[in-house]
């Protein structure tokens, strides 16, 4: 049965070690880094850098705790997502987040390039065929996976294995494009985008949130779209308000695609090289790739961290479902009651099937065991 340590966000008493960043290094010290990683040894700890308007990603006063735990040791850190946006931004938008070498005490790279196109095939299974996973995380022999929990327009529920499944993957191949990467896990077939006109109010904010420029209106108002450039990261459907833009997805497919994905991406890794940490804080309802944060749905958690994906998912979804709605949240305008799964009320979405998946394709355990420091 594997482990999983957990410290909850309510300090205890008017000290440091009572601190969420003091609970965060005595986590790390009963992980036991040293079991895992070696001096010298480069290890990237991944993380999402967030949007220009969404700032509610992990921390960089945690980053920093988990780099210095590592320092400890005398492995070799640094900072990491891939392409979101352009690459040069992606960074611009890092450093206004707080997530800078400065702040956190290791180098912030990008780990597909600047360009997003620098990956590798690598084999995923039998939805996503071959999967471009990111060239740096598939070189770097160790991990530590920082994930924000929150909720996700997709996956309903967000964590560890949509950050290594859609954080490890490209957004693009040099030359399967994006079939081959995280697109192929949004849509279906030749994912192309469906616009409504009628439906359509045009405010815009499709043309506005595409991290490409795929999305144009001519003069006549009628909507462009460059489907060689798209990623389908499917931003743009998700802001429409008038549903005028739709791509083509199924919910189940989605979930198991993602699975395999985060195999993928971990079988680059040798054996006990990855360790994953959830932060269980200013939990969302949206992506932190959009523009934008709403207000947290539920109240700070805690923090917990494990070597097995599949049980700190687990566990991290069994204390989400004892939470309450905060009032004046999406979860309260959802009529979300005290009995309620808050995320799965918010989107509807099959988000238990990631973890039932990964537990079928050998990731990790549904069973854990708990221990709360």
């Amino acid at each position: 049965m594997a482990k999983v340590y957990f410290s909850p966000a309510r300090p205890a008493k008017w000290r440091y070690d009572a601190s969420m960043p003091g609970k965060l290094e005595r986590l790390l010290k009963e992980m036991g880094l040293s079991n895992y990683f070696s001096p010298k040894e480069w290890v990237a700890v991944k993380t999402h850098f967030g949007s220009e308007g969404a700032h509610r990603t992990v921390r960089p006063v945690f980053l920093r705790k988990v780099v210095e735990g590592l320092q400890s040791i005398g492995a070799k850190p640094f900072v990491t997502d891939t392409v979101r946006i352009k690459g040069l931004d992606y960074l611009e938008v890092a450093n206004r987040n707080g997530v800078n070498h400065l702040s956190v005490g290791a180098p912030v790279v990008i780990a597909d390039g600047l360009y997003g196109n620098d990956n590798i095939l690598v084999r995923a299974g039998e939805i996503l065929g071959e999967i471009a996973v990111a060239s740096l995380i598939h070189d770097v022999p160790a991990m530590v996976v920082c994930s924000h929990v929150k909720g996700h327009i997709n996956a309903g529920y967000a964590g560890a294995i949509k950050n290594v499944a859609m954080g490890g993957v490209s957004s693009s191949h040099r030359d399967c494009g994006w079939k081959c990467g995280r697109g192929a896990m949004h849509t279906l077939g030749e994912g192309r985008l469906l616009w409504d006109s009628e439906k359509c109010e045009l405010c815009y904010q499709c043309a506005e949130i595409c991290p490409l420029d795929a999305i144009v209106f001519n003069e006549e108002e009628a909507l462009i779209w460059n489907g060689d450039t798209c990623w389908r990261c499917g931003r743009c459907a998700r802001v429409c308000q008038s549903e005028a833009i739709t791509l083509p997805g199924d919910d189940d497919r989605f979930m198991r695609s993602l699975a395999e994905a985060a195999k993928a991406v971990l079988d680059t890794f040798e054996p006990q090289k990855v360790i994953f940490i959830n932060f269980l804080t200013e939990i969302q309802p949206e992506c932190d790739c959009m523009p934008m944060a709403d207000v947290p749905v539920m109240q700070d958690q805690g923090i917990l961290i494990s070597d097995d994906i599949v049980s700190i998912e687990q566990a991290s979804v069994d204390i989400l479902r004892n939470a309450l709605p905060l009032p004046g949240s999406a979860a309260t305008q959802a009529d979300t009651g005290k009995e309620d799964d808050i995320l799965f009320s918010l989107s509807r979405k099959p988000y238990r099937i990631q973890m039932e998946e990964a537990n079928r394709l050998g990731l990790g355990s549904l069973i854990y065991d708990l221990v709360e420091l």
